[in-house]
């Protein structure tokens, strides 16, 4: 079945879909997005992305297309039609289409994109077994807290990691883990989830803030801070959170086991309160 896709206005089957070549995110990736997580049909997390794409907008002194209102009777629309039970929403905002210039353009009308992707995740094999990740040098931007479409190098960093038959790269700079490819990243030492501490050099991951406060809840100790790779090695677990894999164990480091080389109970037991208590509060 062809998917109902959304395009400045319009609901459209993908094929018909077009964006103009003259289109910002196409030439200079001036561009942001989100993804929303769908389960049972309903959107997790919606309100926290919905603040976030506002602060990457305001950040890049970008127009916003649409109200929040507006924003989520798309994706409600486009999980309907699209018969969406569990997949995500991919939205995309660019600056617009205008002559190529590196200066902003004064009267360009942001481009707003959005389709949605089945994929199961609830029952993912990574979620019995972990994953392995490698470490890298982290040579991105300096502002990763806003989410821009500037992705090839946690492409290249995948791609590394999987020619090393690895599953995902931990980036590391000046010393200590800044966050995965496309995750934050987390290690568990004597009953304490250590993660870095937010700032520019890390996205402001929504499934991490809301993490954190079920673990906080569950009375589970939380330092924020940076670690190393070597610390991380010598943790007794580590995992990492996203919209798309919620709460994913890391059983290798650099083809080191970290504790056990077995699934955490911490991180086990985080993915189950995470999925139950976000699936009370999906719209």
């Amino acid at each position: 079945m062809t998917r109902t896709v959304y395009v400045n206005g319009e609901y459209l089957p993908e094929t018909e879909a077009k964006v103009s070549i003259f289109d910002r995110g196409f030439l200079m990736a001036d561009g942001v997005y989100e993804v929303t997580t769908v389960l049972d049909g309903k959107l997790i997390d919606f309100d926290g992305h919905a603040k976030r794409l506002a602060r990457s907008l305001n950040e890049l002194e970008m127009k916003h297309p649409v109200t929040e209102e507006e924003l989520l009777a798309i994706h409600r629309k486009l999980v309907e039609v699209n018969e969406v039970e569990e997949g995500l929403v991919y939205l995309q905002v660019t600056r617009g289409a205008a002559d190529r210039d590196f200066a902003y353009p004064k009267d360009a009308e942001p481009t707003l994109v959005l389709f949605t992707q089945k994929k199961q995740a609830v029952n993912s094999p990574a979620a019995k077994t972990g994953i392995s990740v490698i470490s890298l040098p982290d040579i991105r931007w300096g502002r990763r807290d806003i989410k821009t479409v500037q992705l090839l190098y946690p492409s290249m960093g995948k791609m590394a990691a999987k020619a090393q038959g690895a599953d995902d790269a931990w980036l590391v700079e000046d010393g200590f883990v800044t966050e995965g490819t496309s995750n934050n990243a987390y290690i568990v030492k004597d009953g304490v989830i250590i993660t870095r501490n937010l700032g520019n050099e890390i996205l402001h991951g929504i499934t991490r803030a809301a993490v954190l406060r079920f673990a906080a809840e569950a009375q589970i100790k939380i330092e924020e801070r940076p670690f190393t790779i070597e610390e991380a090695k010598a943790a007794d677990e580590a995992f990492v959170t996203s919209a798309t894999t919620f709460v994913l164990p890391v059983t290798k480091i650099d083809g080191e086991a970290v504790g056990t080389g077995q699934v955490g109970p911490i991180a086990a037991r985080l993915r189950e309160i995470y999925l139950e208590e976000s699936r009370k509060t999906a719209v």
